[in-house]
């Protein structure tokens, strides 16, 4: 019984590793796949690689770019109109160095409820302290824990695209008066 596997064994590894040789020595090999150099690199839009970017300030997608210096972030410390509903605040001041993490929350400092009056700051929104089931809590709830997932600075920064955005208020005026 043994042997006969062993036989079968050494006949699939002829068949596989010593027919291809034995055909091609005689020329009735098929011809296989195809074998073509690598396409040229492409971006993301389908261009090829060397193509502008105008986002990169129309330097080459291949060359690399010296960045912008940072914009400097406005410090008005007034509060700014919004630009559609709920839309959160704002940031009006730099905050550069704030430890936002699990175990702190510089923000809260000055805007928590029992201390934005101190810092002449507005308090936290009561919307703050609601779970995800509308129930309030004593702390900051922890999805809204990490203000700068909402709240953003605002900086000198030039736009880097067009934008043509108008707030409800210009559009319903602007339809007022066609």
């Amino acid at each position: 019984m043994r042997l006969i596997s062993t036989t079968r064994a050494l006949a699939a590894l002829l068949a596989v590793a010593v027919l291809p040789l034995l055909l091609a020595a005689c020329g009735e090999r098929d011809a296989g796949p195809e074998i073509r150099p690598p396409a040229p690199p492409v971006s993301a839009r389908g261009n090829p690689a060397h193509d502008i970017d105008p986002l990169r300030r129309n330097v080459p997608i291949t060359t690399e770019v010296t960045p912008l210096p940072l914009a400097n972030v406005e410090n008005f410390d007034m509060t700014r109109q919004r630009a559609y509903p709920m839309q959160p605040p704002t940031i009006p001041h730099s905050i550069d160095g704030y430890q936002v993490d699990l175990n702190s929350n510089r923000c809260m400092l000055c805007h928590a409820r029992s201390t934005a009056a101190d810092f002449q700051a507005p308090p936290v929104s009561v919307t703050h302290y609601m779970d995800r089931d509308d129930q309030f809590l004593a702390e900051v709830s922890p999805r809204r824990y990490f203000c700068v997932q909402c709240h953003v600075t605002q900086t000198d920064a030039q736009p880097l695209v067009a934008n043509g955005f108008r707030d409800i208020d210009e559009v319903l005026r602007s339809e007022r008066m066609q």
